[in-house]
């Protein structure tokens, strides 16, 4: 489990081709690679992968095809910037929100608006994932936990976030453009609430 509190802006190594449309990604991070090991957890822009190999601060992922095609990662290439965030540990606090690195959609950015002091981003959303979106709630962003300052309904749905400095100069979403696509994971917690009442009724 993570908590959306990105620990360190990575950068991938490398990406090679595996069978069966799957993909071998060779991330460089130092900090979040210090004390793990092989099978061990690490998400990259929000998706929970499984070390693999660690050699000299990097470390390499096998990417199924099913996930390369449900989140951004499929279309990395060697240099581009990526979130990365150990587990959470027993002991440790929550930053954020509950996180569990399993995508739920792909937005694309729709409009950025930069002021003084924050910077608000408008991403429009994937079919059906509206619903679990409430101002002032929680959602996660390329691995990041943001909250959620306002939500449109619509033939083609939208959420705003508010981004602060720390955030904008530390994580990918400084450098996210309009048109760029972003991974997407709501707060587990609203689909266990619509589970739990769609069997109810």
């Amino acid at each position: 489990m993570f908590t959306g509190i990105v620990e360190e802006l990575g950068h991938v190594v490398a990406v090679s081709a595996l069978p069966e449309q799957a993909a071998r990604l060779v991330v460089a991070g130092p900090h979040v690679t210090a004390d793990a090991i092989p099978g061990a957890s690490i998400a990259v822009n929000g998706t929970c992968l499984t070390v693999v190999e660690l050699v000299d601060g990097t470390f390499s992922a096998d990417v199924m095809a099913e996930t390369l095609r449900r989140t951004t990662l499929g279309a990395l290439q060697p240099g581009d910037p990526v979130n990365l965030e150990r587990p959470m540990a027993a002991a440790g606090r929550f930053g954020g929100h509950i996180v569990q690195g399993h995508v739920d959609g792909v937005g694309t950015i729709r409009a950025r608006r930069p002021s003084q002091h924050w910077e608000v981003v408008e991403i429009d959303l994937p079919e059906g994932l509206a619903r679990y979106l409430v101002a002032q709630g929680s959602i996660t962003v390329d691995g990041v936990s943001l909250t959620v300052v306002q939500v449109v309904d619509g033939p083609q749905p939208w959420f705003a976030v508010s981004l602060i400095p720390t955030t904008l100069a530390e994580t990918t979403l400084g450098t996210r453009a309009v048109g760029d696509r972003v991974n997407l994971e709501v707060d587990v917690l609203a689909k266990y609430v619509e589970r739990m009442l769609a069997v109810r009724a």
